[in-house]
């Protein structure tokens, strides 16, 4: 569209409405919706499927609001670059992204209407790829559109004047807020945003969320939560549904598949001629490992993709990563083998359908995967299920089923992160300071921090000002200064290292691994470069690579002529079932009890039910399977509760306890989804009335501190303990270019642990580091729900002659770390084999 006659009154509904129409487009209803509670003031969340059009049910919104704000003779007054200089808009709208990847692309659909209607606003990114040119020039002066990450705007609010810069925003966009909501950068955004209210007090907050349960808690951490707040904000859901074909890739034979494991490679050739079958996938696995491995293994079986086909994960290049999203859009890859890392955001129309390697684990990641084919509102979104294992079947079963139910799991914020507390309260003082009380009330209005004590602030002004009780004689850790009433930061060394510092993930130091010619191909952790000497060989995007040495913490390596290698291990757990998850699988047992296998994954995994019926059995809604059983390894105790591996872990921990206490023994513990094994040298002299009274005697108010005991939560504590350290800024990681080892942050975060237990003993970081490991690591909350499930249901008592199909996994795990793969390998067929026999197949 040209550009409009400046004598005419400018009506921006119109305006926009033609611009839909001239794009092929007409606005749905929520679309609309939205607009309108906008321009009513209201803030909110708009809560739609993916891929039909979010971002434009509030972009509009904001552009129309200016339209309305200036005239025509105004606009033509201001400039977007180039080599009129006149002078820019204010900054206007924020646009917080999680992750930096989706920045670009965001920029092309916010300029696509900008252009078009040749509007003279701005549409700038800032996030840690932006040019340090363009960074320092943003300091000077905003653009009108800023699309940015948290860490980033934390950034930009430690610089002095930022009040003025920030005093003229009108809208904040957090886009993707289910995948913020319930980490600490979710808190970090949470009290952003609460300081640009203050700066800027008629801003208006808008989310957008695809896949979330608790769109009221959502909607409270997003705006304020505060009864004024929460008055002028509505949600927003998109009536236009999203249209999910999902389906179960099954192999010819259930004897093709094993009957344990993760990575899924004995279905390869049922995903090739998938992928080959089709015009543009994206094959999702759950690990870095699983992606490295399929990605070469998919080339190795078809020839014929070499050229078509790409990796993608976090580790990769940030070059490589851009290269594999551009040649994806524009329809030059056939496919690409990817982790989480392009499950959000980006807009991939050309891709036609999806493939998810593995359970997906919960509804909502299964969905939000689903939803990066068809990404177009009115396209239908395809998704295939792949099982790593035979029992796996179940899982993907349950997860179509719960997508076509609408299933989807809550995300909880964190409740009173001090480590972010100290973080922002630093970034504050840094800025342009702050007074107490006002940033007390300020801080409070949050979601995350609305029950902070008045004790608990004045800890952390403390702590962040002298060191707290046991480092108030260390000057380093003096940050902030109470000047005539106002907390500020002074110390220009302390201000750069505070800023290199902000931000809330947290991982193992990562290694940069290059060629001898300097050429970037991605990063690894510390800890697996450690192990290699020269010569050694790795796969590593794609690649079959020697280690040549470390020099300046990169790793130098060349092509390996061999084609083989290690595959390295990122840290990480593995993702537990989801609560929504495990409660329609616990449902399809309990048919499969009654003989029901009306689905199609049922009825081909029926054989190895049946014959989990024969030897042992198939829990009932409302029961509980033990099965016992006597092997030449000892005496095993398996339970069935399907509540999740960190939640089986807890019960399997609490349980060996207090087992340990009616009979002293030394017990090893093996868990996965469905349940636990507990396997002892001596006789397990418990009934399941016995075990019963177990349950029952933790399904109390002394949970947490039974799991203290019983699972040395004190040294889980100072493990959790090191990232709350690097996130309050109690340890620095270093200038670029000369990072701390691992090694030497673990020891810093280790001492400090100990010098606050033993001299600050009400430090709130200690507190804090117990919460989490019981909170994230236990899942606590989710534990107390599932004994009180429990001590409702009938025991189901079995004495075991042989491994059963529920069993067998759990076994396998256990001996994995204690076998070789040869002779793991051999106890897994011999085990396989026996229960093929007595499946007679």
């Amino acid at each position: 569209m040209g550009a409009r006659t400046l004598s005419k009154k400018v009506d921006s509904t119109k305006t926009m409405l033609a611009w839909f129409k001239a794009k092929g487009l007409k606005p749905f209803k929520f679309q609309k919706d939205t607009w309108d509670a906008y321009r009513h003031g209201m803030s909110g969340l708009i809560h739609a499927s993916t891929g039909t059009g979010k971002t434009y049910a509030i972009w509009p919104a904001a552009l129309m609001e200016s339209l309305d704000q200036y005239t025509p003779e105004q606009l033509a007054g201001y400039g977007r670059g180039g080599r009129v200089k006149r002078p820019m808009l204010p900054l206007t709208v924020i646009w917080l992204t999680p992750l930096r990847a989706l920045a670009n692309d965001l920029a092309l659909s916010l300029n696509a209407p900008v252009e078009d209607l040749d509007l003279p606003f701005v549409i700038e990114t800032r996030t840690g790829d932006t040019a340090a040119s363009t960074r320092t020039r943003q300091k000077e002066r905003l653009p009108y559109g800023l699309i940015t990450t948290p860490e980033s705007l934390s950034i930009l609010l430690s610089y002095p004047g930022n009040e003025e810069k920030f005093s003229q925003v009108k809208l904040v966009v957090v886009d993707e807020w289910h995948e913020l909501l319930g980490s600490k950068r979710g808190v970090q955004a949470e009290l952003a945003l609460a300081r640009l209210r203050r700066l800027s007090p008629t801003m208006k907050t808008w989310g957008l969320s695809a896949t979330i349960g608790n769109l009221d808690m959502a909607l409270a951490a997003l705006v304020g939560d505060n009864p004024e707040a929460l008055e002028r904000a509505t949600i927003i859901s998109g009536s236009e549904s999203k249209l999910v074909v999902a389906e179960s890739v099954l192999p010819e034979r259930l004897e093709n598949l094993p009957w344990t494991g993760h990575t899924g490679l004995p279905m390869i050739d049922e995903v090739i001629d998938q992928v080959a079958a089709s015009g543009t996938s994206i094959v999702f696995t759950n690990t870095r490992s699983q992606t490295e491995q399929w990605y070469l293994q998919m080339l190795e079986r078809h020839e014929d993709f070499c050229g078509q086909a790409a990796l993608h994960h976090g580790s990769l290049d940030i070059g490589v990563r851009r290269w594999v999203e551009e040649a994806l859009k524009n329809e030059k890859l056939k496919f690409v083998v990817s982790t989480s890392s392009l499950d959000l955001g980006v807009d991939f129309s050309p891709v036609d359908q999806v493939l998810q390697v593995g359970s997906p684990k919960g509804v909502a990641r299964a969905m939000q995967r689903a939803g990066r084919s068809g990404h177009s509102p009115g396209k239908v979104s395809k998704l295939f299920l792949v099982p790593c294992h035979a029992l796996e079947l179940v899982e993907l079963c349950a997860a179509r089923l719960a997508m076509d139910m609408g299933l989807v799991e809550s995300r909880s914020p964190h409740n009173k992160p001090i480590d972010v507390l100290c973080q922002h309260v630093t970034t504050i003082a840094l800025g342009s300071g702050f007074r107490e009380e006002e940033l007390f009330a300020e801080v409070r209005e949050t979601s995350a921090y609305k029950n902070l004590t008045r004790d608990e602030w004045r800890w952390v002004l403390n702590f962040v000002g002298t060191g707290g009780a046991a480092l108030a004689a260390y000057p380093e850790y003096h940050r902030i200064k109470d000047e005539d009433g106002r907390f500020v930061i002074s110390d220009k060394a302390l201000a750069l290292r505070h800023r290199l510092s902000i931000g809330t993930i947290v991982s193992d130091q990562s290694v940069d691994v290059c060629f001898t010619s300097g050429e970037r191909i991605g990063q690894v952790e510390e800890s697996f470069i450690a192990r290699l000497k020269k010569g050694d060989r790795f796969v590593f995007a794609g690649r079959f690579l020697e280690f040549i040495d470390v020099r300046d913490m990169k790793a130098r390596v060349r092509l390996s002529p061999v084609k083989s290698g290690l595959v390295p291990r990122w840290m990480g757990g593995r993702l537990p079932l989801s609560s929504e998850l495990a409660s329609v699988v616990r449902k399809l047992i309990s048919d499969a009890a009654f003989g029901v296998y009306d689905e199609p994954e049922m009825a081909f995994v029926k054989p190895l039910l049946n014959l989990q019926a024969e030897r042992s059995a198939l829990p009932e809604l409302g029961e509980l399977l033990i099965e016992y059983l006597h092997s030449r390894e000892g005496h095993h105790l398996f339970v069935y509760p399907f509540e999740g591996r960190l939640v089986n872990e807890g019960l399997a921990n609490l349980v060996a306890f207090k087992l340990s206490q009616v009979s002293p023994s030394t017990f090893s513990i093996a868990v996965n989804d469905w349940g636990f094994e507990i396997l002892s040298g001596q006789p397990i002299d418990l009934d399941g009335q016995a075990i019963a009274r177990v349950f029952q005697a933790l399904d109390g108010d002394n949970i947490a501190e039974d799991i203290r005991q019983c699972l040395n939560a004190g040294e889980m504590a100072r493990r959790k303990f090191r990232e709350i350290a690097r996130v309050a800024g109690l340890i620095f990681q270093g200038y670029p270019g000369g990072s701390k080892t691992v090694k030497q942050v673990q020891v810093s975060s280790g001492l400090l642990f100990d010098v606050f237990a033993d001299f600050d003993p009400g430090n709130l970081l200690v507190r804090q580091a117990h919460d989490e490991v019981l909170e994230n690591n236990l899942e606590i909350s989710r534990l107390k729900g599932a004994l009180s499930r429990i001590n409702t249901a009938k025991i189901v008592e079995v004495q075991a002659k042989r491994a059963t199909p529920f069993s067998l996994p759990l076994m396998v795990d256990r001996l994995r770390g204690k076998l070789s793969s040869e002779k793991l390998a051999q106890r897994v067929l011999k085990m396989k084999m026996d229960l093929a026999r007595d499946m007679h197949i």
